[in-house]
């Protein structure tokens, strides 16, 4: 499903982002990306959203090679993954109903198709009596699974989640976190940067942790 082999980043002067990294992460799997800010976390993340390029090493993501795409051919890559980032990145003059339905438009998806499916996303995260509301309107955990509504609504096979629980208190972050794990039952893989003990204390699913552009441990 995704594999980074001996993988270097650099980001211009001093150590590298990614140090030689080498991952392998199967189809339904839920993994945390862990570590110290400055780990690496995020650029994992976005080396396979191809926003980051690499210097050396190969990129393996449902058996496309990263590292040969342009920005004309980009889009094989991305419409087999939804993105979450720990900001959401909500577009503030849009509704909730509106923001969701947005990331179907850009498939071409007809109307319909794209109001069910919508429904079904805000039904699944618990919003659907907010669908009118403005994104400045809600709290940052009702922000969060906006974002992750838009992300799941296409039923991509990969999720990738850029410290989704960051600006979260524990009790937020914990239904944040079971919303994913229902998104991973349903056959999604889930790749989940995150810097939070709290988080991964359940132990119940695999952990890379990151240091200094190095795995340390998996």
């Amino acid at each position: 499903m995704i594999q980074l082999f001996n993988v270097i980043k650099n980001y211009g002067s001093g150590k590298p982002a990614l140090d030689d990294v080498s991952i392998k992460i199967e189809k339904g799997e839920f993994v945390f990306l862990t570590g110290p800010s400055g780990a690496g976390k995020t650029t994992i993340l976005k080396i396979l959203f191809g926003w980051e390029h690499f210097e050396e090493g190969q990129v393996l993501v449902q058996g496309i090679n990263v590292g040969r795409l342009d920005p004309g051919n980009i889009h094989t890559l991305r419409r087999s993954m939804g993105v979450i980032f720990q900001d959401y990145k909500l577009l503030p003059n849009k509704t909730v109903f509106e923001n969701v339905a947005f990331a179907q438009e850009v498939t071409n998806r007809d109307q319909k198709k794209i109001k069910f499916k919508t429904w079904e996303a805000l039904k699944n995260v618990g919003l659907t009596p907010k669908k009118d509301s403005f994104p400045p309107q809600l709290s940052g955990g009702e922000q969060q699974r906006v974002a992750i509504a838009r992300a799941m609504v296409n039923t991509p096979p990969i999720i990738l989640a850029d410290e989704p629980t960051g600006n979260l208190d524990q009790e937020i972050s914990n239904e944040i976190l079971k919303l994913f794990e229902e998104i991973n039952r349903n056959g999604a893989t889930i790749v989940f940067a995150t810097h939070s003990q709290e988080i991964l204390k359940p132990g119940k699913h695999r952990v890379i942790v990151l240091n200094r552009g190095k795995v340390v441990s998996s």
